[in-house]
């Protein structure tokens, strides 16, 4: 294995960085829809970039490297489509501003990489101190993959079930709509002072991260199935996250087009579950995984626009909500009224503690 020099690490934290002001500072410096068309242009910027960062790893780090970044490039943008989905039903359920959705993509694609490196950090360490634990988690990824296939296709968003949300609106309320793109405003409360609020663009942007990590789970096993470098790693992972933004609005108005997606997902977490498992019995080269990766995918692609030709359905038509706003089947935002029934909860127990209180000074 090569190692990355500081040079290598700091060339990536520099493109990483670039990239992000490019992001920010020009696709997006305005709050607007993004259309698929301005999306599918974004997210050729960030595939030609990480393409371009590749070609250094594969000259400075050797053809071996350069193998391994693609396939864990390629591996963790397939499994991040599965996030996708979910990003669908959180924006619908909380009915966020289709203006206003690129806003808690973009911070939770910032607190994805910090999670996600301290995550391949610990998986590395473990990897090296425990080498049997590949076979733990090539077991977990082979589990995963069967609960992928027999899992029902409902997802339910319900922030009042969420820890890291629960946790929040103990410290801090969360005002019953949203202030425009911002996440805290200053608002009084219920007795008149000026105090600090969350508006429920906090509360989604949570629900976010709650989402990548529990992805991150799956996805960060998989790669681990394919290298142990630090480096290649976290860049390929990296680089991947940085265009799931762009993918969602490109991609989220056909989402329903990729039937055979999870079929597809867990085809890839079972080889490389099985190649994790039999690695001291015979060793899969990399160039072989990553052909098989994209056959998979590939497959997968095809048989899913044979289903829907067949079928005559217009997969955008089935999307619970567009990202542009154009379309929405859903009536209500049953997350963002789950946060209101609480608000109202909330604020009749302070009142009724604020009677009892008066109450117990009056009867001294």
């Amino acid at each position: 294995m090569v190692v990355a020099t500081e040079t290598a690490w700091i060339i990536f934290f520099i493109s990483i960085a670039a990239l992000l002001a490019l992001d920010l500072g020009v696709f997006n410096r305005k709050a607007h829809v993004i259309k698929p068309r301005e999306a599918l242009l974004q997210s050729a910027t960030f595939i030609a970039a990480a393409v371009i960062f590749n070609i250094g790893v594969y000259i400075w780090m050797g053809p071996q490297a350069g193998l391994e970044f693609t396939t864990g490039y390629i591996m963790e943008l397939m499994l991040s489509v599965d996030n996708l989905f979910v990003f669908v039903i959180v924006f619908a359920s909380f009915c966020v501003p289709a203006e206003d959705q690129h806003k808690v993509l973009f911070y939770g694609i910032m607190g994805a990489l910090v999670f996600r490196f301290a995550f391949i950090i610990a998986g590395v360490a473990l990897v090296e101190t425990f080498s049997w634990v590949l076979y733990i988690f090539g077991a977990f990824l082979i589990y995963t993959a069967i609960k992928m296939v027999l899992k029902k296709e409902e997802v339910a968003v319900e922030p009042d079930k969420n820890v890291l949300v629960r946790a929040f609106r103990k410290i801090m309320p969360v005002t019953r709509g949203y202030e425009g793109d911002r996440f805290f405003v200053r608002k009084p409360d219920a007795t008149g002072k000026m105090v600090t609020w969350a508006t429920p663009m906090v509360v989604v942007l949570l629900v976010v991260e709650t989402t990548d990590i529990m992805f991150a789970v799956d996805s960060i096993p998989a790669i681990l199935g394919i290298t142990t470098n630090p480096f290649i790693v976290f860049s390929s992972n990296a680089f991947a996250i940085l265009g799931l933004r762009s993918m969602y609005f490109a991609l989220a108005h056909i989402m329903n087009a990729f039937y055979y997606l999870k079929y597809a997902l867990a085809g890839i977490l079972s080889f490389v579950g099985v190649k994790m498992l039999i690695a001291d019995i015979y060793h899969i080269p990399v160039e072989i995984s990553l052909a098989i990766i994209i056959l998979i995918l590939v497959v997968a692609i095809i048989a899913s626009l044979i289903r829907n030709r067949r079928a005559g359905r217009h997969p955008a038509a089935e999307t619970g909500k567009a990202p542009d706003g154009e379309e929405v089947q859903t009536e209500a935002c049953p997350a963002l009224a789950s946060l209101q029934a609480d608000d109202t909860s909330i604020e009749s127990d302070r009142s009724v503690s604020k009677d009892s209180g008066k109450t117990r000074k009056g009867d001294e």
